[in-house]
Protein backbone atom coordinates (compact mmCIF):
# COMPACT_ATOMS: atom_id res chain seq x y z
CA UNK A 1 0.00 0.00 0.00
CA UNK A 2 1.86 3.13 -1.20
CA UNK A 3 0.40 6.97 0.28
CA UNK A 4 0.86 9.96 -1.32
CA UNK A 5 1.67 12.83 1.22
CA UNK A 6 -0.39 15.95 0.23
CA UNK A 7 0.57 17.98 3.54
CA UNK A 8 2.79 17.27 6.39
CA UNK A 9 3.01 19.67 9.35
CA UNK A 10 6.06 19.21 12.08
CA UNK A 11 6.19 20.34 15.31
CA UNK A 12 9.07 20.62 18.12
CA UNK A 13 7.36 20.16 21.64
CA UNK A 14 9.59 20.69 24.77
CA UNK A 15 8.31 19.87 28.29
CA UNK A 16 10.82 20.67 31.36
CA UNK A 17 10.57 20.87 35.11
CA UNK A 18 8.73 18.75 37.46
CA UNK A 19 6.28 16.53 35.52
CA UNK A 20 6.61 18.52 32.59
CA UNK A 21 4.84 20.73 33.97
CA UNK A 22 6.47 23.92 31.76
CA UNK A 23 5.44 22.69 28.01
CA UNK A 24 5.72 24.82 24.86
CA UNK A 25 5.78 24.10 20.86
CA UNK A 26 7.44 25.75 17.89
CA UNK A 27 6.34 24.62 14.00
CA UNK A 28 9.12 23.89 11.98
CA UNK A 29 8.11 23.58 8.87
CA UNK A 30 4.75 22.55 6.75
CA UNK A 31 5.48 20.93 3.30
CA UNK A 32 3.14 20.17 0.22
CA UNK A 33 3.73 17.10 -2.01
CA UNK A 34 6.37 18.86 -4.13
CA UNK A 35 8.22 19.97 -1.23
CA UNK A 36 7.90 16.63 0.64
CA UNK A 37 9.37 14.35 -1.77
CA UNK A 38 12.76 16.40 -1.94
CA UNK A 39 12.27 16.62 1.90
CA UNK A 40 14.95 13.79 4.08
CA UNK A 41 11.67 13.05 5.90
CA UNK A 42 10.42 10.78 3.10
CA UNK A 43 13.08 8.56 4.12
CA UNK A 44 12.06 8.30 7.27
CA UNK A 45 8.65 8.11 6.95
CA UNK A 46 7.13 6.43 4.26
CA UNK A 47 7.75 2.71 5.65
CA UNK A 48 5.51 3.74 8.75
CA UNK A 49 2.23 5.23 7.23
CA UNK A 50 2.08 1.65 5.53
CA UNK A 51 3.11 0.00 9.35
CA UNK A 52 0.18 2.17 10.55
CA UNK A 53 -2.44 1.56 8.70
CA UNK A 54 -1.81 -2.15 8.22
CA UNK A 55 -1.50 -2.50 12.02
CA UNK A 56 -4.33 -4.81 13.69
CA UNK A 57 -6.67 -3.20 16.28
CA UNK A 58 -9.62 -5.29 18.13
CA UNK A 59 -13.09 -3.31 18.57
CA UNK A 60 -12.65 -5.48 22.15
CA UNK A 61 -9.05 -5.42 22.75
CA UNK A 62 -7.50 -8.42 25.28
CA UNK A 63 -6.42 -6.32 27.96
CA UNK A 64 -7.56 -3.24 29.28
CA UNK A 65 -3.99 -1.85 28.54
CA UNK A 66 -3.37 -2.88 24.59
CA UNK A 67 -1.44 -0.22 23.01
CA UNK A 68 -3.67 -0.14 19.63
CA UNK A 69 -7.46 0.79 20.03
CA UNK A 70 -10.44 1.61 17.83
CA UNK A 71 -11.73 4.69 19.04
CA UNK A 72 -15.03 5.68 17.74
CA UNK A 73 -16.83 9.63 17.59
CA UNK A 74 -19.30 10.32 20.26
CA UNK A 75 -22.37 12.06 19.01
CA UNK A 76 -25.71 12.76 20.97
CA UNK A 77 -28.91 10.46 20.06
CA UNK A 78 -30.36 12.95 16.97
CA UNK A 79 -27.00 14.48 16.37
CA UNK A 80 -24.67 13.67 13.38
CA UNK A 81 -20.88 12.82 13.38
CA UNK A 82 -20.75 16.70 12.37
CA UNK A 83 -21.69 17.38 15.94
CA UNK A 84 -18.03 16.08 17.05
CA UNK A 85 -15.23 18.85 17.92
CA UNK A 86 -12.64 16.26 17.43
CA UNK A 87 -13.91 14.97 14.25
CA UNK A 88 -14.74 18.33 13.12
CA UNK A 89 -10.72 19.07 13.39
CA UNK A 90 -9.63 15.92 11.98
CA UNK A 91 -11.92 16.44 8.94
CA UNK A 92 -10.84 20.07 8.41
CA UNK A 93 -6.99 18.64 8.50
CA UNK A 94 -8.10 15.93 5.55
CA UNK A 95 -9.92 18.61 3.17
CA UNK A 96 -7.30 21.65 3.35
CA UNK A 97 -6.40 22.49 -0.31
CA UNK A 98 -3.34 24.66 0.37
CA UNK A 99 -0.47 24.45 2.69
CA UNK A 100 -0.96 27.66 4.74
CA UNK A 101 -4.61 26.46 5.26
CA UNK A 102 -3.01 23.17 6.82
CA UNK A 103 -0.64 24.74 8.53
CA UNK A 104 -4.01 26.59 10.25
CA UNK A 105 -5.61 23.58 11.36
CA UNK A 106 -2.96 21.74 12.56
CA UNK A 107 -1.68 24.37 14.90
CA UNK A 108 -5.35 24.16 16.48
CA UNK A 109 -4.84 20.65 16.86
CA UNK A 110 -1.18 21.18 18.12
CA UNK A 111 -2.63 23.74 20.90
CA UNK A 112 -5.27 21.35 21.85
CA UNK A 113 -2.67 18.44 22.27
CA UNK A 114 -0.96 20.71 24.28
CA UNK A 115 -3.57 20.81 27.06
CA UNK A 116 -3.02 16.50 27.72
CA UNK A 117 -1.77 16.43 31.08
CA UNK A 118 0.85 13.38 29.86
CA UNK A 119 2.68 15.05 27.20
CA UNK A 120 6.52 14.95 27.01
CA UNK A 121 8.96 16.55 24.60
CA UNK A 122 9.83 15.04 21.26
CA UNK A 123 8.15 15.67 17.80
CA UNK A 124 4.89 16.21 16.47
CA UNK A 125 3.69 15.32 12.75
CA UNK A 126 0.64 15.82 11.46
CA UNK A 127 0.47 14.22 7.63
CA UNK A 128 -2.54 14.18 5.20
CA UNK A 129 -1.70 10.93 2.81
CA UNK A 130 -3.26 9.44 0.37
CA UNK A 131 -3.22 5.54 -0.29
CA UNK A 132 -4.31 6.00 -3.90
CA UNK A 133 -4.21 2.70 -5.37
CA UNK A 134 -6.65 1.61 -3.19
CA UNK A 135 -8.28 4.87 -2.35
CA UNK A 136 -8.87 8.77 -3.66
CA UNK A 137 -9.93 9.12 0.43
CA UNK A 138 -6.81 11.27 1.98
CA UNK A 139 -5.73 9.46 5.70
CA UNK A 140 -4.83 11.76 8.78
CA UNK A 141 -1.80 10.61 10.54
CA UNK A 142 -0.59 12.15 13.66
CA UNK A 143 2.55 10.84 14.47
CA UNK A 144 4.55 11.37 17.94
CA UNK A 145 7.98 10.92 18.44
CA UNK A 146 10.31 10.99 21.26
CA UNK A 147 13.73 12.52 21.76
CA UNK A 148 16.71 10.05 21.78
CA UNK A 149 18.71 11.62 24.66
CA UNK A 150 22.49 11.30 24.41
CA UNK A 151 22.99 10.18 20.56
CA UNK A 152 26.01 10.61 19.38
CA UNK A 153 27.74 11.00 15.70
CA UNK A 154 30.68 10.78 13.79
CA UNK A 155 31.30 13.73 12.48
CA UNK A 156 34.74 14.27 10.61
CA UNK A 157 38.40 14.73 11.55
CA UNK A 158 38.36 17.77 13.05
CA UNK A 159 35.29 16.87 15.30
CA UNK A 160 35.43 13.49 15.97
CA UNK A 161 31.83 12.79 18.00
CA UNK A 162 29.13 15.64 17.79
CA UNK A 163 26.16 15.26 20.05
CA UNK A 164 22.90 15.52 18.65
CA UNK A 165 21.02 17.43 21.08
CA UNK A 166 17.37 16.44 19.74
CA UNK A 167 17.34 13.06 18.12
CA UNK A 168 13.95 11.95 16.75
CA UNK A 169 14.05 8.01 16.55
CA UNK A 170 10.69 6.53 14.72
CA UNK A 171 10.83 3.31 17.45
CA UNK A 172 8.19 3.24 19.90
CA UNK A 173 6.26 5.86 17.37
CA UNK A 174 2.67 6.96 18.78
CA UNK A 175 0.20 7.60 15.68
CA UNK A 176 -3.32 8.20 15.50
CA UNK A 177 -5.02 7.69 11.99
CA UNK A 178 -8.72 8.86 10.94
CA UNK A 179 -10.36 7.76 9.72
CA UNK A 180 -10.24 3.88 10.37
CA UNK A 181 -9.20 1.38 7.28
CA UNK A 182 -11.03 -2.22 8.32
CA UNK A 183 -9.43 -3.32 4.92
CA UNK A 184 -8.34 -1.39 1.93
CA UNK A 185 -10.49 0.70 0.50
CA UNK A 186 -13.02 0.77 2.95
CA UNK A 187 -13.22 3.54 4.84
CA UNK A 188 -14.92 4.04 8.58
CA UNK A 189 -15.75 8.11 8.97
CA UNK A 190 -16.98 7.26 12.53
CA UNK A 191 -13.71 5.53 13.85
CA UNK A 192 -9.92 6.33 14.17
CA UNK A 193 -7.40 3.91 15.62
CA UNK A 194 -4.79 4.96 17.86
CA UNK A 195 -1.30 3.54 19.20
CA UNK A 196 0.44 4.87 22.27
CA UNK A 197 3.17 1.58 23.19
CA UNK A 198 3.66 3.60 26.42
CA UNK A 199 1.85 4.01 30.46
CA UNK A 200 0.84 6.95 29.33
CA UNK A 201 -2.86 7.68 27.57
CA UNK A 202 -2.11 11.00 26.47
CA UNK A 203 -4.03 10.52 23.15
CA UNK A 204 -7.26 9.38 24.99
CA UNK A 205 -6.65 12.40 27.40
CA UNK A 206 -6.66 14.44 23.87
CA UNK A 207 -9.33 12.73 22.04
CA UNK A 208 -11.78 14.12 24.80
CA UNK A 209 -15.16 13.20 22.42
CA UNK A 210 -13.92 9.64 20.98
CA UNK A 211 -14.82 6.66 23.09
CA UNK A 212 -13.42 3.35 22.84
CA UNK A 213 -15.29 -0.03 23.66
CA UNK A 214 -14.50 -2.09 26.75
CA UNK A 215 -11.74 -4.66 27.09
CA UNK A 216 -12.61 -8.27 26.76
CA UNK A 217 -11.78 -8.94 30.22
CA UNK A 218 -14.52 -5.94 31.93
CA UNK A 219 -16.62 -6.88 28.75
CA UNK A 220 -16.75 -10.18 30.13
CA UNK A 221 -16.59 -9.58 33.62
CA UNK A 222 -19.77 -7.15 33.23
CA UNK A 223 -21.99 -9.77 31.17
CA UNK A 224 -20.93 -12.34 33.70
CA UNK A 225 -22.43 -10.09 36.93
CA UNK A 226 -25.53 -10.16 34.74
CA UNK A 227 -26.23 -13.61 34.32
CA UNK A 228 -25.17 -13.97 38.15
CA UNK A 229 -27.97 -11.45 38.69
CA UNK A 230 -30.39 -13.88 36.56
CA UNK A 231 -29.24 -16.50 38.12
CA UNK A 232 -30.11 -15.06 42.12
CA UNK A 233 -33.45 -13.73 40.81
CA UNK A 234 -34.84 -16.99 39.45
CA UNK A 235 -33.54 -19.41 42.40
CA UNK A 236 -34.73 -16.74 45.04
CA UNK A 237 -37.82 -15.80 43.47
CA UNK A 238 -38.22 -12.04 45.33
CA UNK A 239 -37.80 -14.49 48.63
CA UNK A 240 -34.76 -15.44 50.91
CA UNK A 241 -34.40 -12.73 53.41
CA UNK A 242 -30.80 -13.51 55.56
CA UNK A 243 -29.40 -16.43 53.63
CA UNK A 244 -30.45 -14.73 50.12
CA UNK A 245 -28.38 -11.33 51.30
CA UNK A 246 -25.57 -14.16 52.41
CA UNK A 247 -25.08 -15.53 49.16
CA UNK A 248 -25.17 -11.96 47.26
CA UNK A 249 -22.27 -10.59 49.63
CA UNK A 250 -20.25 -13.87 48.56
CA UNK A 251 -20.74 -13.18 45.06
CA UNK A 252 -19.80 -9.96 45.76
CA UNK A 253 -16.24 -10.85 47.18
CA UNK A 254 -15.84 -13.14 44.37
CA UNK A 255 -16.04 -10.45 41.40
CA UNK A 256 -13.87 -7.78 43.60
CA UNK A 257 -11.22 -10.08 44.12
CA UNK A 258 -7.97 -9.99 41.94
CA UNK A 259 -7.35 -13.18 42.46
CA UNK A 260 -10.07 -15.81 42.49
CA UNK A 261 -10.86 -19.73 43.69
CA UNK A 262 -13.09 -22.01 42.62
CA UNK A 263 -16.62 -21.14 43.72
CA UNK A 264 -18.40 -24.60 43.86
CA UNK A 265 -21.48 -22.76 43.35
CA UNK A 266 -23.01 -23.91 40.12
CA UNK A 267 -23.53 -27.14 38.58
CA UNK A 268 -21.67 -28.70 35.32
CA UNK A 269 -24.79 -28.19 33.32
CA UNK A 270 -25.64 -24.14 34.34
CA UNK A 271 -21.58 -23.62 33.68
CA UNK A 272 -21.60 -24.86 30.14
CA UNK A 273 -24.85 -23.05 29.61
CA UNK A 274 -23.57 -19.76 30.45
CA UNK A 275 -20.71 -20.15 28.02
CA UNK A 276 -22.50 -21.01 25.05
CA UNK A 277 -24.25 -17.24 26.07
CA UNK A 278 -21.20 -15.76 25.98
CA UNK A 279 -19.66 -17.24 23.16
CA UNK A 280 -22.81 -16.29 21.18
CA UNK A 281 -21.67 -12.78 21.78
CA UNK A 282 -18.12 -13.15 21.48
CA UNK A 283 -16.97 -16.03 19.43
CA UNK A 284 -13.14 -15.08 20.17
CA UNK A 285 -13.45 -15.73 24.68
CA UNK A 286 -10.73 -17.41 26.18
CA UNK A 287 -10.47 -19.35 30.04
CA UNK A 288 -7.28 -18.91 31.59
CA UNK A 289 -6.82 -20.11 34.81
CA UNK A 290 -4.25 -22.16 37.56
CA UNK A 291 -4.16 -25.70 39.09
CA UNK A 292 -1.58 -24.58 41.76
CA UNK A 293 1.49 -23.52 39.93
CA UNK A 294 0.06 -24.96 36.38
CA UNK A 295 -1.14 -22.39 33.85
CA UNK A 296 -3.85 -22.90 31.48
CA UNK A 297 -5.45 -21.23 28.76
CA UNK A 298 -7.27 -21.98 25.76
CA UNK A 299 -10.76 -21.21 24.19
CA UNK A 300 -13.96 -20.98 26.18
CA UNK A 301 -15.82 -23.06 23.78
CA UNK A 302 -13.42 -25.55 24.87
CA UNK A 303 -14.97 -25.48 28.61
CA UNK A 304 -16.77 -29.26 28.52
CA UNK A 305 -15.86 -30.70 25.26
CA UNK A 306 -12.02 -30.65 25.61
CA UNK A 307 -11.37 -29.16 29.23
CA UNK A 308 -12.96 -31.10 31.95
CA UNK A 309 -12.73 -30.29 36.13
CA UNK A 310 -13.33 -32.60 38.19
CA UNK A 311 -12.58 -33.80 42.21
CA UNK A 312 -10.90 -36.85 43.08
CA UNK A 313 -10.22 -38.05 46.63
CA UNK A 314 -10.64 -34.68 47.86
CA UNK A 315 -8.19 -32.92 45.34
CA UNK A 316 -8.73 -30.84 42.21
CA UNK A 317 -8.02 -32.32 38.76
CA UNK A 318 -8.26 -30.36 35.58
CA UNK A 319 -8.22 -32.55 32.57
CA UNK A 320 -7.69 -32.06 29.14
CA UNK A 321 -8.36 -33.99 26.13
CA UNK A 322 -6.70 -33.29 22.69
CA UNK A 323 -5.72 -35.46 19.45
CA UNK A 324 -1.62 -34.52 19.84
CA UNK A 325 0.49 -33.18 22.24
CA UNK A 326 3.13 -30.17 20.81
CA UNK A 327 6.14 -29.14 23.22
CA UNK A 328 7.93 -25.67 22.41
CA UNK A 329 11.44 -24.46 23.35
CA UNK A 330 14.24 -26.40 24.82
CA UNK A 331 13.15 -30.33 24.76
CA UNK A 332 12.43 -32.30 28.26
CA UNK A 333 11.97 -36.34 29.02
CA UNK A 334 8.46 -35.79 28.80
CA UNK A 335 8.33 -35.89 25.88
CA UNK A 336 9.93 -38.99 25.73
CA UNK A 337 6.54 -40.40 27.58
CA UNK A 338 4.09 -43.35 26.71
CA UNK A 339 1.32 -42.16 28.80
CA UNK A 340 -0.36 -44.48 30.79
CA UNK A 341 -4.31 -45.29 30.95
CA UNK A 342 -6.19 -42.61 32.61
CA UNK A 343 -7.52 -45.11 35.16
CA UNK A 344 -3.61 -45.67 36.47
CA UNK A 345 -3.13 -42.31 36.69
CA UNK A 346 -6.32 -41.77 38.59
CA UNK A 347 -5.47 -44.43 41.09
CA UNK A 348 -1.95 -42.74 41.55
CA UNK A 349 -3.78 -39.64 42.29
CA UNK A 350 -6.06 -41.68 45.00
CA UNK A 351 -3.01 -42.68 46.88
CA UNK A 352 -1.69 -39.24 47.81
CA UNK A 353 -2.30 -37.68 51.26
CA UNK A 354 -3.46 -34.71 51.60
CA UNK A 355 -1.23 -32.82 54.19
CA UNK A 356 -2.78 -30.90 57.42
CA UNK A 357 -1.64 -27.80 56.22
CA UNK A 358 -3.02 -28.10 52.98
CA UNK A 359 -5.31 -24.43 52.10
CA UNK A 360 -9.15 -25.09 52.12
CA UNK A 361 -9.11 -24.72 48.39
CA UNK A 362 -6.84 -28.02 48.06
CA UNK A 363 -9.77 -29.92 49.47
CA UNK A 364 -12.91 -29.60 47.26
CA UNK A 365 -16.02 -29.75 49.56
CA UNK A 366 -17.98 -33.01 49.52
CA UNK A 367 -20.77 -32.73 51.93
CA UNK A 368 -23.55 -35.15 51.50
CA UNK A 369 -21.53 -36.62 48.73
CA UNK A 370 -20.29 -40.25 48.61
CA UNK A 371 -16.07 -40.32 48.42
CA UNK A 372 -15.36 -39.81 44.97
CA UNK A 373 -12.89 -42.69 44.53
CA UNK A 374 -15.86 -45.34 45.48
CA UNK A 375 -17.46 -44.17 42.62
CA UNK A 376 -17.94 -47.39 40.05
CA UNK A 377 -16.16 -46.50 36.64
Amino acid sequence: MDFIVNYLSFFVIQAEGPDNAAKMFKHYQTLDREEYAESELKAFLDGEFQRIAKRKAERHASTENAPTKIGRFIAEPGYELDSNPNYNLFQRLRTSDSKEQYHGFADELVRLYMDAAAVRGGALILVSATPNKVTDEPLLFVLKCDFEPKIARIADERQLISHVEMAISARNMKSIQYPLMPEEGMIEPWELKIHQASHARYFEDFLRFVSYEKAMPELMSEQMLTMVHEYMEEKWQGQGGEERQQEEQQYEVWAASEKRGLQEQWTHEQVVTAAEKLVEQQPNLSVSFKLDSVSIKGPLTDFGQAIHFATYNGRYIALIEGDAFQFDRSMSPVELLQPPDLLEVLELVGRKQIPDNAPESAAPAAAGKPPLDEIPY
